[in-house]
């Protein structure tokens, strides 16, 4: 019954033949070079899905685009803003405490990876890979945003299992202009915002630079009256396009950005009271139920905990936020650490750092044959300080012995360096009946990574611990071919070779982490052929179906902890499934889809369909031995899952004032086998046959309305207004099914008006002041005896942006 509204919701959109997917967007003409390029009707938007230029409409795979008009209508400026615009897309950003986007995990289709530090969708900037989501953050004019649905490893490689997302950034011309931008909102959001290019040999050197600043004050205050959610960035970058023959095109982009953000947005639902030394209580619990589960000798338990919709919070969010001594002097510390500490936090929050350069060089050696060089290189550091126990907890006596402080808390630090570089050569061919691609290439990246904190004595004799190297090297031959058999029906066949090798190192002894590799602990290689093969068909003239079916694999991973674990807990460990080898993961998926336009090219619409079996999946195992070191993390290919769903989505243009958008996306799962022993010492459930992927919204939807022309009475002028709906349902917090998160309805309007080079544009975002959860995350509550440690006692939830009022102000020239 609580499904029926959204239920509701989707059909009318499937009914009413309003498809989703690969959707073509607003009718608005596109801007940049690559739209002067485009081989479709006027209006039409191009994208790289199969590594050249094709009409979206033209393109038989499931890819979603946002376009330039709609990224600044709809003021996307995070890897969140492009998964709230598009249904069946959702991010998960618990991790270490936290709830914000430190580490940030993409889902599509309800492909839920392992962790929040794995992936089943990878990122590229103009189709060179970046290491992380937060690269969305550096780039400064994008021409396009490109989301791929379904394996994409013919054409991206690694780390496409589930999907890809390409950030295509606007070529610079030849002709001198620019743009500043100031906006200034409530609780302290302000943006401002520079973009200037031109040529420095004419239009055989172009460039175009960018610089960014934004920052915003939380949303939610704790007890002590800070705010949770601070956020401030900087951002610039800097592309150079040369085109100095007719048959010879190069490009080279770098962008850098810092972030640096305070306490994150996120609380705790308990599922206990917290009480003091007296018998007060100062944590409330909200437990719902009682779950009959196991402890840790196996014997039957009644666990309390909650189950159904997450409740609204009993508890005003609170936290140890105080950088005293023992926080200063345990962050001065290198001991272990990965960063050097005046590179790190200074106190409770994060600091990122992220750098990304990448060149492409275009050779035309015939009209119908170019090739292509793609080379690229990214390096992102990021060092986070949370308080691990989530609340304020200054009124527990401490028990942690000689050095501790007064009062217990569990201050912990998290810290990652992550460098990777990769390049790519291709051949394309391009005939009247035949299209084809051939090439290579390869990807070598290393992550080191360092954590440490606690209650006892915390910097005097707790620090940080250095967890080793992770090296994935890549290597991979690919093709694509489509040859058309008729006018209306072509085929192609696409595959990619792809050997991976992945190692894990020892960190060396030493104060700090040394820069080597260190000593090999473990490596494996795996080797795969991922084939897709395409069957498209123009039965109308503006009508396109196509089917599809493709292969993916996941790299695998390593369970290293096992090497030092103690006999009990090596012993536990494999008892729980934990292997030290794991290996990848596999998918298969079969779609249908159409695409096409109607009512005189007013309407653009797609709708596609999907089935995948996801095999060998990867699941993340904690084993809990009791204790403030109790947790032991491995993993395992413990689950196996089918996933399958319909996607669509549509744009109207009634009338030349007028033009609505709507999409909306069903997306399913039904879980065969998954083994999880912290799951089932919850719950009491041994066989989860049935259930439904976590963190991964089932129905999802988007709708506009905007309205825009000419301001009569004056020339060269405009303006418009813009109502944009996301809708996401709930997510569970695990394979359970025991606890979700309620829907989300979220309104945003915007509004401006343009008179030559002056604009000006007012909005609001989260109209209705929506304080649903964003995010959930199954976790505990720490106490000084640590006893409800031994099952998952509470849960780690995100807090959403509040209503947020501003304007905009822009300056053309």
């Amino acid at each position: 019954m609580r499904y029926s509204a959204s239920l509701a919701a989707i059909s009318a959109v499937l009914i009413l033949g309003m498809p989703m997917t690969a959707a073509a967007q607003d009718a608005p003409s596109e801007t940049g070079a690559e739209a002067e390029a485009s081989p479709g009707a006027e209006g039409e938007i191009v994208v790289t899905a199969r590594k050249r230029e094709e009409s979206i409409l033209k393109t038989p795979v499931t890819v979603t685009a946002l376009t330039a008009d709609q990224i600044e209508k709809r003021s996307i400026v995070s890897i969140s803003d492009v998964a709230a615009n598009t249904p069946g897309f959702n991010v998960n950003n618990n991790s270490s405490g936290r709830a914000d986007r430190t580490i940030q995990g993409v889902i599509i289709r309800g492909f839920t990876p392992s962790t929040v530090v794995a992936t089943t969708t990878s990122t590229f900037i103009d189709g060179v890979p970046v290491s992380s989501p937060s690269a969305l953050n550096s780039v400064g004019a994008a021409e396009r945003i490109e989301v791929l649905r379904g394996p994409q490893s013919a054409y991206f490689g690694r780390n496409t299992f589930a999907g890809a997302i390409n950030v295509v950034n606007k070529v610079p011309t030849g002709e001198w202009a620019g743009s500043v931008t100031a906006m200034l909102g409530t609780r302290e959001n302000y943006r401002t915002r520079a973009e200037l290019e031109g040529p420095i040999a004419g239009e055989a050197l172009t460039f175009r630079a960018t610089f960014d600043r934004f920052g915003k004050e939380g949303s939610w205050v704790a007890t002590d009256g800070g705010t949770l959610g601070d956020q401030k960035s900087t951002a610039g970058s800097l592309l150079v396009a040369a085109r100095p023959a007719p048959w010879l095109r190069a490009k080279v982009f770098a962008s850098y950005s810092k972030d640096e953000d305070g306490i994150s947005a996120s609380t705790r639902v308990s599922a206990v009271d917290v009480r003091d030394g007296s018998g007060n209580i100062i944590y409330r619990g909200q437990s719902n139920c009682t779950l009959s589960g196991f402890n840790s000798a196996g014997a039957a338990v009644q666990n309390p905990f909650i189950c159904g919709t997450l409740p609204s919070l009993a508890n005003q969010p609170s936290t140890n936020r105080i950088a005293d001594d023992y926080i200063r002097n345990f962050l001065a510390n290198p001991t272990g650490r990965v960063l050097d500490p005046s590179d790190g936090v200074q106190g409770y929050g994060m600091v990122r750092r992220y750098f990304h350069l990448h060149g492409t060089v275009d050779i035309d050696f015939s009209p119908q044959l170019t090739g292509t060089i793609l080379a690229g290189y990214n390096n992102e550091n990021w060092s986070q300080f949370s308080d691990l126990d989530g609340y304020d907890t200054t009124a527990l006596p401490n028990s942690g012995g000689p050095g501790s402080r007064p009062y217990f808390d569990f201050p912990y630090l998290g810290e990652r360096i992550s460098k990777d570089y990769s390049v790519e050569a291709r051949l394309s061919y391009d005939s009247e009946s035949f299209r084809g691609v051939i090439g290579a290439s390869l990807l070598d990246g290393r992550n080191r990574s360092s954590i440490g904190g606690g209650n006892r004595a915390l910097g005097t004799t707790v620090f940080a611990n250095g967890g080793g190297t992770d090296r994935a090297k890549t290597f991979g031959i690919f093709f694509g071919a489509t040859y058309d058999l008729t006018p209306d029906l072509s085929v192609s066949a696409e595959g990619r070779y792809q050997i991976d090798h992945s190692y894990a190192y020892l960190t060396r002894p030493g104060a700090p982490v040394e820069p080597g590799l260190g000593p090999l602990l473990v490596d494996s290689v795996y080797k795969n052929f991922l084939p897709r093969l395409i069957v498209n068909y123009d039965f109308a003239p503006n009508t396109m179906l196509y089917a599809s079916v493709a292969k993916g694999v996941n790299p695998g991973t390593f369970s290293t902890a096992l090497l030092s674990a103690s006999e009990t807990v090596y012993a536990q460990a494999i008892a729980a499934g934990i292997t030290l080898r794991v290996a990848p993961e596999k998918v298969t998926n079969y779609e249908l889809g159409v695409k096409g336009r109607g009512l005189g090219n007013a309407l653009t619409y797609s709708i596609a369909g999907y089935y995948a079996p996801w095999r060998d999946q990867i699941n993340s195992i904690v084993v809990i031995s009791g204790g403030d070191s109790a947790f032991f993390y491995g993993s395992a290919n413990s689950g196996s899952v089918d996933l399958y769903g319909v996607e669509a989505q549509a744009s109207l243009r009634a009338s030349s004032l007028v033009t609505f958008e709507l999409g909306g996306a069903v997306n399913l799962s039904h879980i065969n086998v998954f083994k999880n022993n912290s799951l089932t010492t919850l719950s009491g459930i041994t066989d989860f046959t049935g259930k439904e992927q976590p963190n991964s919204s089932k129905y999802s939807a988007v709708g506009a309305i905007q309205l825009g022309g000419e301001v009569r009475g004056w020339t060269d002028s405009s303006w418009f207004g813009r109502l944009d709906w996301n809708y996401k349902s709930g997510v569970w917090s695990n394979q359970a099914n025991i606890v979700r998160t309620q829907d989300r309805h979220v309104f945003n309007a915007r509004a401006g008006i343009t008179r030559g080079i002056f604009s000006i544009e007012a909005f609001v975002t989260n109209i209705l002041n929506d304080k649903k959860y964003v995010s959930v995350y199954d976790n505990f509550m720490f106490t000084p005896s640590f006893q409800y440690t031994s099952n998952y006692t509470a849960l780690l939830v995100g807090l959403p942006e509040l209503r947020t009022a501003g304007v905009q102000m822009r300056v053309k020239f």
